[in-house]
């Protein structure tokens, strides 16, 4: 595959036959020739687990220290005191049975994260064939299915992400946006993979993480020494 001239131009700043520790590799990916957006910061991270067994499922969420560089857009379903309480925390959008047709019939996708109450979920449910497949399905255990709908709004906002391992068994996140810095980025490469640790089921045998890269949006795979 043919690569443009400023992918080439990143590539001779990285020794592909190197494992660098995370900061230099982020004051690499400083370094490298940029396009004309802010490009983010993708972390990919190989785990030795089976993701086709329920023990061996790799997945939560993380706040990071500083924030992820994208606004993120709430959807809240809830009713009565709790739309009431979304919509003071700062939820983009509020509503219950109202939205159903409007995301069913209308294609309505004008939002990143939904957070729902416990008894919303019945409505939800209904939704499932179109959520699912976005990945927007609230989930209790990403804090998106909850009565604490200021917590979990607040959280979202100030840069909670959700991790989980794909089909090949990597996780995939955006850690941050290149103008960030090396030091701001590092401190949240640093909070993602202490939680992937953290996480790390009691059926996995063997070496845990595999490998570890960085890359950017259009940039060249930077490999990381993680023991």
């Amino acid at each position: 595959m043919k690569r443009g001239k400023r992918y080439q131009e990143a590539a001779k700043l990285v020794d592909s036959t190197k494992f660098y520790e995370a900061k230099e590799a982020l004051e690499i990916i400083e370094k490298m020739p940029k396009p004309k957006f802010d490009e983010t910061v993708e972390l990919h991270v190989k785990l030795g687990v089976d993701s086709k067994h329920a023990d061996q499922q790799v997945r939560g969420t993380v706040v990071l220290p500083n924030g992820t560089g994208k606004s993120l857009r709430v959807l809240v379903f809830a009713k009565g005191d709790k739309a009431k309480e979304a919509e003071a925390a700062g939820a983009d959008f509020v509503g219950a049975e109202d939205l159903v047709p409007k995301i069913e019939k209308e294609n309505w996708f004008d939002y990143d994260v939904i957070v729902a109450t416990p008894d919303m979920m019945g409505v939800i449910g209904r939704l499932g064939k179109v959520l699912g497949p976005k990945g927007l399905m609230p989930n209790p255990k990403s804090g998106t299915v909850t009565m604490d709908v200021t917590k979990a709004i607040s959280e979202i906002k100030s840069g909670k992400v959700e991790y989980r391992l794909d089909k090949t068994n990597i996780i995939h996140l955006g850690i941050g946006k290149v103008s960030f810095g090396a030091e701001k980025l590092a401190e949240n490469y640093q909070t993602v993979i202490d939680a992937v640790i953290k996480a790390k089921p009691a059926a996995a045998k063997g070496q845990y993480i595999k490998s570890v890269a960085l890359t950017t949006t259009m940039g060249p795979s930077v490999y990381i020494n993680q023991k």
